[in-house]
């Protein structure tokens, strides 16, 4: 893997939805860094891209409760373990499960295994609510995929924040996980 500095020379072969977060990124003055990769679908092939990026890319969860009338993106640090009832009382929702691939593609147009923060660019009604671990929030740099997971890119957490989410009209809940977790 080659770290290379902004959006490949040549676009050819590469999905809009990938190409759009590289126009975003680049209308919106925001400096990242890209490598291109085998597909990454589990966490633990995001370590070798983690390398050589010099960061950790997050964990990114899209959830949903039973009635499908609210959506949540949940970013956190990868080794911190999720907890379906500790994050249900944070957003103050119970019943949360796993969104659906086809909820997916239609809110932030990205499938399993893609899912980051860049696709709530594709979220034109705000109907995806985001919330993001402390601990991503006090590091330097965000690494995530560009809405597909072929490649990965790294940007300043103050960017992410300062200068992508309000153009995407995305507010954002800071939570606070527990890495263990006490008997219920």
């Amino acid at each position: 893997m080659e770290v290379c500095k902004g959006r490949p020379e040549n676009c050819d072969g590469r999905l809009s939805k990938e190409i759009r977060v590289y126009d975003m990124l680049d209308r919106l003055g925001i400096e990242y860094y890209r490598v291109d990769h085998a597909p990454a679908n589990q966490m633990e092939a995001c370590r070798d891209i983690d390398k050589t990026l010099g960061i950790v890319i997050c964990k990114n969860l899209f959830l949903c409760n039973r009635q499908k009338t609210r959506f949540y993106l949940l970013m956190m640090p990868a080794d911190k373990p999720y907890r379906t009832r500790t994050f249900s009382k944070l957003a103050k929702s119970s019943r949360l499960s796993f969104g659906t691939p086809e909820d997916m593609e239609r809110l932030l147009d990205v499938t399993p295994g893609s899912v980051s923060i860049m696709g709530v660019m594709n979220d034109k009604n705000c109907e995806v609510r985001l919330y993001i671990d402390k601990e991503v929030l006090e590091r330097d740099y965000i690494g995530c995929h560009p809405c597909i997971n072929t490649s990965s890119i790294r940007m300043k957490t103050t960017d992410v924040t300062e200068k992508f989410l309000p153009k995407t009209g995305h507010q954002y809940t800071v939570v606070d996980l527990p890495y263990e977790f006490d008997e219920e």
